[in-house]
């Protein structure tokens, strides 16, 4: 069974940073993209960033020039660094990869989640 585990959530306060870890484990072929998405409270889940497998990046404009997404496929695993937080990051943050188990067949896996706090 593949799943992934998320860490890294916590409070932080207006203008700090924090990063996100997100590890990968199980039977797995290899990782395609590999993303960050964030839930509000009431609102609806939207993408923060994604990595593909090459390693392009496509991000939010809210978090264009404050976080950065990386991946490390020795290690299945995806990053969010972010800087300069502001109260609007506050969210669930939930880690999303696209995983060919049995070729060709890519599942879609989420994270649990991790709840980022930033306070004014």
């Amino acid at each position: 069974q593949v799943q992934l585990v998320e860490s890294g959530g916590g409070l932080v306060q207006a203008g700090g940073s924090l990063r996100l870890s997100c590890a990968a484990s199980g039977s797995i072929s290899y990782i395609r993209d590999m993303g960050w998405y964030r839930q509000a409270p009431g609102k609806q889940r939207d993408l923060v960033a994604i990595v593909t497998e090459g390693g392009r990046t496509n991000y939010a404009d809210s978090v264009k020039g404050r976080f950065t997404i990386s991946r490390d496929n020795a290690k299945n695993t995806v990053y969010l660094q972010m800087h300069s937080l502001k109260p609007d990051d506050t969210a669930v943050y939930y880690c999303n990869a696209h995983i060919v188990i049995n070729f060709p067949t890519i599942e879609i896996i989420w994270g649990q989640g991790t709840q980022v706090t930033v306070s004014s």
